[in-house]
């Protein structure tokens, strides 16, 4: 077993470097080639469509309400839903084990990196899920797929199927790893930590639950998640926001620290041998990483469930999805940074001596944070953790199936969630290393396509947006 492990581990190694970073005998030693691409991509979309994550963002909140929804439209669920959907999908283990990983190898400078990926990914989304809609297919039972292999398909034109082929088979496997194996692992891991169970009956656990939802598809998917986000994100934020408000003097120095390690990290925190450029490149890719871990922007998978939203509109269903890294990334992530900068619980070893990491460090940020409040604080990680983990488990579940359905048709379906919920098992038998690795690389793999599929079709989301704020629009009950 040992050595399978040491295989898997040479073989993550290997790939993450190929994915996210270009090697080169120059730049000095590789190009952050993903990175470059999120965040050009981002940055390019902001601009032509000038700041809608800024100027349309109310908007976006109006829509959430209601007040525009039509029963009778297309789709399988409504905004509110597909943004709970979404949500579910991105608000948890990121949220707290992630922002962990980034600050441990990056320092506290990778959550200014991450705020970068939100803002530049608010507009990515608005364009993921704009297309998403207005590609998607209306199957012959009413239900909707779509997402990026469809825009890549019919929005591009049948010359562009390999890639629409690619990515759908991108999105199987990263549903498999950055979808069910690390809420698997991070769960097994901290109750682990907290209670001593054993991972294996965690990991059973969660493959049982998982697949009492998932079996009664996207509609089922969306009750639970609808129900299951808002609370447990307003839970998990309380939580993080106590902490500020009990060390109120430490909150701009940290911000100050923040902003200041994200272009002159300290290299004795990142462990980071070499020039200061070097250092300073670690810890942005650790930002961008863990950020498009946590919110996904660009990586293609949450416009697959904002596709089921009940709208004519393609544009209504964008400017739902800009929510999701306003949430997810600003808020939420934030809060995670904050908590344990403050405490300064990423300088923290365990028993053995070694730096906290994932989880851990986060739980140990809460129970230090709230401290005078009792030694209860770190069991809010254990609660967030148990449900961001389960609710990303069930949303990542659909995105895989429709990358399947993609594939290989209807018939696929049933076998894939059956192999689904084998991996969540499976994810909480595996180490950190590599499960997080292999995470990483699906991640990479998916968001290449769509990152391409998203500069290629800019033009087209252009006019669409155009003409959608070029006229009025009213309550749905007024008309």
């Amino acid at each position: 077993m040992a050595g399978f492990i040491e295989v898997l581990t040479q073989i993550k190694d290997v790939l993450v470097t190929y994915v996210w970073e270009w090697p080169t005998n120059w730049f000095p030693n590789s190009v952050p080639f993903l990175v470059i691409l999120l965040l050009g991509t981002g940055i390019y979309v902001t601009f032509k469509f000038q700041f809608i994550q800024i100027t349309k963002l109310w908007h976006g909140v109006q829509v959430i309400r209601g007040i525009y929804d039509n029963p009778n439209d297309d789709g399988d669920i409504n905004h509110f839903q597909a943004l709970a959907s979404a949500l579910s999908a991105t608000i948890g283990i990121g949220n707290i084990a992630g922002v962990a990983t980034a600050i441990h190898y990056g320092g506290p400078g990778a959550l200014f990196w991450m705020w970068l990926t939100a803002i530049f990914g608010m507009t990515l989304k608005f364009s993921e899920a704009t297309l998403a809609v207005k590609y998607r297919k209306i199957n012959p039972d009413g239900s909707a797929s779509g997402g990026p292999m469809y825009y890549i398909l019919y929005g591009l034109g049948s010359s562009w199927k390999w890639l629409a082929l690619a990515f759908a088979f991108f999105a199987v496997i990263s549903s498999f790893g950055s979808g069910n194996m690390i809420q698997s692992f991070t769960v097994s891991d901290q109750l682990m930590s907290d209670f001593s169970i054993p991972r294996w009956m965690t990991s059973l656990t969660m493959a049982i639950l998982v697949a009492l939802v998932i079996l009664g598809g996207i509609k089922r998917i969306g009750q639970v998640t609808a129900k299951l986000t808002p609370f447990m994100a307003l839970f998990y934020v309380i939580g993080a926001f106590l902490i500020l408000i009990m060390h109120p003097g430490e909150v701009l120095p940290t911000l100050t620290k923040i902003i200041s390690e994200a272009f002159a990290p300290n290299s004795a925190v990142t462990g980071i041998v070499g020039g200061g450029f070097l250092i300073f490149l670690n810890t942005m890719l650790w930002g961008v990483k863990r950020g498009l871990f946590s919110n996904e922007a660009g990586q293609g998978s949450a416009p697959i469930a904002h596709a089921a939203a009940k709208t004519k509109e393609p544009v209504r269903e964008g400017v739902v999805a800009m929510l999701g890294p306003f949430v997810d990334t600003l808020v939420i992530c934030t809060m995670t940074g904050l908590a344990i900068t403050i405490t300064d619980a990423y300088l923290v070893t365990d028993a053995a001596g070694n730096l906290l990491v994932g989880s851990p460090m986060t739980a140990y940020a809460f129970s230090q944070g709230l401290n005078s409040l009792g030694g209860w604080g770190g069991y809010i990680v254990t609660v967030g953790v148990v449900l961001f983990a389960l609710s990303t488990a069930i949303s990542w579940s659909y995105y895989g199936d429709r990358g399947a359905q993609f594939l290989w048709g209807d018939k696929a379906i049933i076998p894939y969630k059956i192999v689904y919920v084998f991996m969540v098992f499976l994810g909480g038998i595996f180490s950190l290393e590599i499960v997080w690795g292999f995470g990483d690389i699906a991640l990479g793999l998916m968001a290449i396509p769509n990152l391409i599929a998203i500069i290629l079709l800019a033009g087209k989301v252009k006019e669409m947006k155009d003409d959608y704020f070029s006229r009025e629009h009213l309550p749905f009950k007024k008309k």
